[in-house]
């Protein structure tokens, strides 16, 4: 039987303790297969120079070095915090079966960490978002997808 809380509690654990190292923000991180913790990960934004360093990017990437795989699947995790748009979409990519967490993104924003301009962007028409993004089209981009869809010992993802 999996203890829900026992496994949240270790994800604050570790945001609390790479917080105070002053590795990163206080977010922590735990992927668990059953009680079974698969891999651990906590904020190091500031101390990678990587701002993809989210506890749950660091805890997906573990767990798949883990257990070998690029999916996540009979796999949850647990998160001191509601994930942000990049983590949420990492975790529907590392097909995790489900997403525990303790604070909201609320409660992140009032500590000075506000994800509502992304969620507000990525809702935004492409020619409306603040960053530009300009498409460049060129036929060898495009003959490269022809190739991957022609390509009989692709690994699908």
């Amino acid at each position: 039987m999996t203890d829900h809380l026992a496994l949240m509690h270790r994800a604050v654990e570790i945001s609390a303790a790479h917080m105070r190292a002053n590795d990163g923000g206080p977010f922590g991180a735990v992927i668990a297969r059953g009680a079974r913790i698969i891999a651990e990960g906590h904020n190091a934004v500031t101390s990678t120079l990587d701002p993809t360093a989210h506890a749950e990017i660091v805890a997906i990437r573990a767990a798949c070095r883990a257990l070998g795989r690029f999916h996540l699947d009979g796999c949850v995790i647990y998160t001191s915090c509601e994930p942000c748009p990049m983590c949420l979409a990492a975790i529907y990519w590392a097909r995790l079966d489900h997403v525990y967490y303790a604070n909201t993104r609320a409660d992140a924003q009032a500590i000075g960490f506000d994800d509502a301009m992304i969620y507000a962007e990525i809702a935004r028409p492409i020619t409306e978002r603040a960053i530009p993004a300009t498409r460049i089209e060129t036929p060898a981009a495009a003959a490269v997808f022809a190739e991957w869809r022609a390509k009989d010992d692709k690994i699908p993802y």
